[in-house]
């Protein structure tokens, strides 16, 4: 692996800014993306703009697909992050906004792939609009994915470089309550107290969540009322549930589901449901063991946070995550990148999808 070359194609992505709500500059930043990948490829990419919202594919082969890598180039930083968190290199260390999450496994995807013999049967897919849920491309990630041998998700580590090899399914709510609006002083018992009644439904919401299964049911945003003096009749919360596992995410949504109003002349609505379906362990066991095959020092990591790997494992393809950069601080000033990593990590990549592509199909 060419490691200047590839410092000099993180150092285009970098800066090349591109927050996920700025539909142009996802599309210069896909520009930037395909350029890089035409040099070191020799393929121009398909550019896929679903609601103004580019994302970008490579196919190699005429056969089927039998490995996915799987990333994206958009960032949650705002134009102008650059001029505070700029790009840069202190010794080892790489700097600045979306190296981590997730612009340096891009570039490693990229110069893994260019650096197999046989490209057959690789898919590479780069979204643009993964850190807002992925509305406009889950249904082209699961598509890509399903019949695939493996997804490789180019997200960064975990603590340590550690692989991910389960992360927590999402799941999104809005408890909406109607009540009765009144005078506040006048005759504050001829309401319905919507702003009463959500607390009694936050309580009601956080008794859900069940640690000993790492499942989390968090109350979150909250809004009621209209002015001061005003009995409020209509008010909202919303409800953030991370579970390990389907079946919990299940049990959840039937609880908050099941939630009824306590009190007389209250209403409840629930909107929303199951975002993210959780990557749960024995969908990365295999693979994490054939990538330890070959990197004998990978670690392990469950964590809380959800990526486009948690769709691949959604549709019965078996994933691992975390194959990306080595560092932290996403989505925070201290955002960084190990240099050294950047080269080890894209040999892994290209290692673990050359026995893919050559192996046998891995089972759970």
């Amino acid at each position: 692996m060419d490691l200047p070359q590839m410092l000099a194609d993180v150092r285009a992505l970098v800066t090349c800014e591109s927050p996920s709500d700025d539909r142009a500059a996802v599309a210069r930043s896909a520009e930037a993306v395909a350029g890089i990948g035409h040099r070191l490829l020799g393929a121009h990419p398909q550019l896929i703009v679903i609601d103004g919202r580019t994302h970008l594919r490579w196919r190699f082969g005429d056969g089927p697909p039998r490995v996915l890598l799987l990333g994206h180039h958009d960032t949650v930083w705002p134009i102008g992050s650059l001029a505070h968190t700029p790009y840069g290199i202190d010794g080892e260390i790489l700097r600045g906004p979306g190296c981590f999450d997730m612009k340096a496994g891009v570039v490693q995807a990229l110069h893994a792939v260019a650096s197999l013999p046989d490209r057959r049967g690789v898919t590479v897919l780069i979204t643009g609009d993964e850190e807002l849920g992925s509305p406009t491309s889950r249904e082209l990630i699961e598509k890509e994915a399903v019949g695939c041998a493996a997804a490789l998700v180019l997200e960064g580590s975990a603590d340590g470089g550690a692989l991910k090899t389960e992360r927590k399914g999402v799941s999104l709510y809005r408890v909406r309550v109607t009540g009765r609006a009144s005078h506040a002083g006048l005759e504050p018992e001829a309401g319905v107290n919507s702003t009463v009644e959500l607390a009694h439904q936050v309580l009601a919401v956080r008794a859900v969540a069940d640690a000993a299964l790492g499942t989390t049911v968090v109350p979150t945003r909250m809004a009621a009322g209209t002015t001061t003096n005003t009995v409020p009749a209509l008010g909202e919360f919303a409800v953030d549930v991370r579970a390990r596992t389907a079946l919990e995410q299940e049990r959840v949504d039937a609880a908050l589901r099941a939630l009824t109003p306590v009190l007389p002349g209250a209403r409840i609505e629930i909107e929303g449901g199951p975002n993210r379906p959780p990557l749960e362990a024995t969908a990365s066991d295999a693979l994490y063991l054939r990538a330890v095959a070959i990197d004998g020092e990978l670690d392990r990591a469950a964590v809380g946070g959800a990526s486009d790997g948690n769709f691949t494992a959604g549709v019965g393809t078996p994933t691992l995550d975390g194959l990306g950069a080595v560092g932290g601080g996403a989505h925070a000033a201290g955002e960084h990148v190990v240099v050294a990593e950047i080269p080890r990590r894209a040999a892994l990549v290209a290692a673990l999808t050359a026995e893919l592509l050559a192996g046998s199909a891995v089972h759970p």
